[in-house]
């Protein structure tokens, strides 16, 4: 996805999701054969080298012209996964009226809703 992203049709914005950093950090051990040659971040924690590659992703996208969004959310939890979910589920149904679409009454879905009850062997299907 990232290169169609990067070098694709500008008719896509990326959605970045940054947790607030683990207060227990995880660090990434030294490979005493450095096979994959990726020593140089040996020591330092993975939420670093997450943002390395959010900021360079960022970066690249915003100079190829790609609308970015960061959402960004608290300590990942239960509570903050529940809070994600009904963000995205409300951004949703608001995209639908702003296209014009009534997103909680689709006939459209009827049919592969009728197609699923029907191979689960609901009865009437």
């Amino acid at each position: 996805m990232g290169q169609y992203i990067q070098a694709g049709p500008r008719h896509l914005f990326e959605t970045f999701l940054v947790p607030e950093p683990s207060d227990r950090p995880v660090l990434i051990p030294q490979d005493p054969q450095d096979l994959d040659g990726l020593n140089f971040l040996a020591g330092k924690a993975m939420s670093d080298t997450n943002q390395a590659a959010l900021q360079g992703t960022v970066e690249a996208h915003v100079a190829g012209g790609v609308p970015v969004i960061r959402v960004l959310t608290g300590p990942v939890s239960e509570r903050m996964l529940g809070e994600l979910f009904y963000f995205f589920e409300r951004a949703c149904a608001v995209s639908g009226y702003l296209l014009g679409v009534n997103p909680f009454d689709q006939p459209g879905v009827e049919h592969y809703k009728k197609n699923m009850f029907r191979l689960l062997g609901k009865s009437g299907y």
